[in-house]
């Protein structure tokens, strides 16, 4: 799209993690990244022991690693040793419960201290941690807790009478609900569980391959699909979160990612803990004022968001986050769909910092491309493959997959397994799972293109791009060529059927404030979209300032296309209300 790269800044005070991507590339194995990692004294590995226990063993004992807030604005803490012996109390709740090794246990909570003792004190007990989101209707929440096999469930009085109380003899696999406050009927309070159990608890013997993590992922029909992922994935999770958000144990670091989003477990709970950092945890939904507060207040250095939050801020302008003391703030990262380049260069402008994207997906269990501190920031662009992933271009020549190798060309974005947060099957569905992997190669699904310095750029989901008039159009490429405009604030495009050309790109507008959908700014924003794109510049254009976002922030496409065309709907479990 013709964006100047945005260059690294000097290291300042702190050295990046990642200094030279070639030779970190070439040096590096997971064998010898694996001493990163204590291990359990009578060996194997343990998620809950590398991400606290070994911290509350040594000088990081009484350094804050939780720090909480509720929707008033008050906070609470618990240090690495005050979360070691909370965690241990839940693990002895679960074995006086008989649960043990394998058996699932979920939470339907936000942003609360007691999510974060369930889901390290889950694993510490060798059994599944399976979060959910606390916005899933009652469907979801039975299906997902159905197909996981569920047997005790954390959750609010509140949120069991609205989803699982009128479910629950449908469920004969939960037997234990625990309650944030007091018990209900047929439910035990959690706080009361907690008070009667022990603060010592040894971790039993952890394998690498032993399931640790259930997280479920919506299909676009049907029914949902259960990724599960091992005790071994934390070593991806600690490596990852070294080199893509260049944490360090000084930081002060906050993921806004719904606790029931896989980036909220692995880089919400496990991946920065690993590295001894103190979390911030905000309890309330997004408000700009209120986000330039935590960052300000909370002195947060290390800031893991989502786009469309991203998107929502820019909206604020520029001049709005100038108001609030953010030199703390050093390094700024995104996932969950797609950044726009704009984007990019908005935090350049607003935040003094470049906006580093990154790719990957509930399946691959932790971030495999990346841009990196130490290196130049291309707008629009993942980056390249994490150190230990090989990632590729591919696409079907005579019956069998092939890597593409010239520069620009668009195939299907696949990655050779064998990194550790690789998820190892979808629960009850072999067969699901082997159709993920052909020829030797993961296949994601995304569409994409690799330029001549290996550096990858996303294209679109291979059921989005649009097919017209002989032309392949991504439509991430569009959205983001239409966000250049200023009144632009987000866009959803997709393909609409058209028995001359196949399909014509139509897109839907969200406009930033102080701009009205009036037929003159029609006009005009498919004026600047054929000037950007030529040819494949969107036919139509609709105005709607609600966008369908599922709660990982991207704008659901498919739902759109559902919609003008008068079709099912398909699982919306994931789709966020009350924007």
């Amino acid at each position: 799209m013709g964006w100047d790269p945005i260059r690294k800044r000097p290291a300042g005070t702190v050295t990046p993690n990642l200094l030279d991507y070639e030779r970190t590339r070439a040096d590096f194995s997971w064998e010898s990244a694996r001493r990163q990692l204590t291990g359990l004294p009578g060996g194997g590995l343990n998620m809950a022991f590398e991400a606290v226990d070994r911290h509350a063993a040594g000088p990081l004992r009484d350094k804050v690693a939780l720090r909480c807030r509720d929707r008033a604005g008050h906070t609470a803490e618990l240090t690495y040793d005050e979360l070691r012996r909370a965690t241990n109390r839940f693990a002895n709740v679960l074995r006086s419960l008989g649960v043990g090794k394998g058996d699932r246990v979920a939470t339907l909570l936000g942003r609360v201290p007691e999510l974060y003792v369930t889901a390290i004190g889950t694993v510490k007990n060798t059994s599944v941690y399976a979060p959910l989101f606390s916005a899933f209707g009652p469907e979801p929440v039975r299906e997902r807790l159905r197909l996981g096999d569920v047997r005790v469930l954390v959750t609010t009085p509140q949120l069991y009478r609205k989803r699982v109380e009128q479910l629950r003899e449908s469920l004969p696999a939960l037997e234990h609900v625990l309650v944030i406050g007091d018990a209900l009927p047929g439910t035990r309070s959690f706080s009361e569980a907690m008070a009667t159990a022990d603060d010592e608890f040894t971790i039993p013997p952890t394998s690498p391959d032993d399931m640790a993590l259930l997280h479920f992922t919506s299909g676009t029909t049907g029914k949902p699909k259960g990724a599960v992922h091992v005790h071994g994935a934390v070593l991806a999770h600690h490596v990852t979160a070294a080199y893509a958000l260049d944490l360090h144990t000084d930081d002060v670091y906050w993921c806004t990612a719904d606790p029931g989003w896989v980036t909220g477990t692995s880089y919400g709970i496990i991946a920065p803990l690993t590295h001894g950092v103190t979390m911030v945890v905000d309890a309330s939904d997004f408000d700009a004022h209120g986000w330039y507060e935590v960052l300000q207040d909370e002195h947060v250095t290390v800031w893991y968001t989502a786009p469309t939050a991203l998107r929502m801020l820019m909206r604020s302008g520029a001049e709005l986050a100038k108001r609030y003391d953010l030199s703390a703030l050093r390094f700024v990262a995104s996932v969950g769909e797609p950044l726009n380049p704009e984007v990019v260069v908005w935090g350049q402008e607003a935040l003094g910092l470049p906006v580093h994207d990154n790719w990957w997906q509930t399946e691959t269990g932790a971030i495999m491309i990346s841009n990196y501190a130490a290196e130049d920031v291309l707008p629009g662009s993942m980056g390249r493959p994490m150190p230990g992933v090989e990632a590729g271009i591919v696409a079907t020549e005579n019956g069998r997959l092939v890597e593409v190798t010239d520069p620009e060309a668009v195939g299907e974005l696949a990655l050779r397994p064998g990194w550790p947060s690789m998820f190892r099957g979808y629960l009850h569905d072999e067969a699901r799972y082997a159709k993920s992997f052909v020829d030797g190669w993961y296949l994601s699904g995304d569409l994409a293109r690799r330029d001549a310095e290996g550096y990858y750029w996303f294209v679109g989901r291979a059921d989005d791009v649009i097919k017209s008039a002989g032309h392949l159009v991504g439509p991430f490429e569009v959205e983001s060529a239409l966000m250049e405009h200023p009144a632009v604030a987000e866009a959803g495009v997709i393909g609409k059927p058209d028995e001359v050309v196949g399909e014509v790109v139509k897109a839907f507008v969200t406009l930033r404030p102080g701009h009205e959908p009036t037929e003159d700014l029609r006009s005009e924003l498919t004026a600047f979209g054929r000037r950007r794109l030529g040819a494949v510049a969107p036919k139509e254009i609709a105005f709607d300032q609600h966008l369908p976002h599922t709660r990982s922030g991207k704008v659901m496409r498919r739902l759109l296309k559902a919609r003008e065309l008068g079709l099912p709907e398909g699982d919306t479990s994931t789709l966020e209300v009350g924007r």
